[in-house]
């Protein structure tokens, strides 16, 4: 339903443009890493999507590794094979503008998925700010609105940034929680998660609570704290990954994550897409999707990545 509500509320975020049409016949993505259940999801929702549109549409998915250079000749590639639409997560969201703009010189639509992308034509991605809003409020009313709190930081990506930013913003309302650190980078992986929290744990011997970045931190950062036997710290995280699941289910310090759907992101960028290929450009290209928490109360009831 709530996929749904996103696909059909594009309507109201676009506007009527010439009635020219041009047919979506090929799509190309490159992500961070396909080795990454987002991104797989993410490249199946946009499959299905450009396969709605026109079923002998083309959609060919290619992870970039985090390598800018090999991000570089993905594109040019793209273009060489004469795509209508690239889909495009940013392997360094400001130096990868050279690439979208011969892009764009070539008549192509290029729409940045998950974090921004210097010139991109729109950007759909989680509405990061209020997904660090509502992961730190759980965080603050389950700790009691007071304790010491570690903001586990990541890679400096838009969507990271954000996320941050949104935590501070809650946290900040409450004088009698005291945030010890926010600068450290976890990586956006379990073993950087795992290595900072080590760290923390040796450091601080009083916390209440932490809030990652994402999913992979929160279950590193949960693993460091049974190998150092530190209960009752409450932890909170973004994404609803597949992991986060039975994390949740079990008793894990891991109480909840503000949920994204990559799936739905990759369905509504070539959407977009499709309508600016059409003459149609959104009012406003930066397209927010919102997030909603998940614990233990409803976490039966979730759907997860589909």
């Amino acid at each position: 339903m709530f996929r749904k509500a996103l696909l059909c509320g594009l309507a109201a975020i676009c506007l009527a443009g010439p009635a020219s049409a041009k047919e979506l016949k090929s799509i190309g993505i490159t992500v961070g890493s396909l080795g990454n259940p987002f991104f797989v999801s993410l490249a199946k929702g946009a499959t299905e999507e450009a396969k709605k549109i026109n079923p002998a549409a083309s959609v060919n998915a290619v992870s970039a590794d985090y390598d800018l250079n090999k991000q570089f000749t993905q594109i040019d590639n793209f273009i060489a094979s004469g795509v209508d639409l690239i889909l495009i997560n940013a392997s360094d969201p400001r130096a990868i503008a050279p690439a979208i703009k011969r892009a764009q010189a070539a008549g192509i639509v290029v729409i940045a998925v998950d974090v921004a992308a210097a010139g991109a034509d729109a950007t759909v991605q989680t509405n990061n700010t209020q997904a660090g809003e509502i992961a730190c409020q759980y965080l603050a009313d389950k700790i009691g609105g007071k304790g010491n709190v570690i903001i586990q930081n990541g890679p400096q990506v838009s969507s990271v940034i954000e996320r941050v930013k949104g935590c501070k913003s809650v946290l900040a309302k409450y004088p009698t929680i005291k945030v010890l650190s926010d600068d450290q980078d976890g990586k956006g992986s379990r073993e950087g998660g795992l290595n900072v929290m080590q760290g923390y744990l040796t450091r601080f011997p009083d916390i209440q609570g932490v809030f990652t970045i994402n999913d992979p931190q929160a279950i590193g950062s949960n693993l460091a704290t049974k190998q150092l036997n530190r209960q009752g710290i409450v932890i909170t995280s973004v994404d609803g990954a597949p992991d986060i699941v039975p994390a949740l289910k079990s008793n894990s310090s891991i109480q909840a994550s503000a949920s994204q759907d990559p799936n739905a992101m990759g369905r509504l960028a070539v959407e977009v897409g499709n309508q600016i290929l059409n003459g149609k450009k959104p009012e406003n290209p930066m397209v927010l999707m919102p997030s909603r928490i998940v614990d233990r109360s409803n976490i039966g009831e979730y759907k997860g990545w589909q």
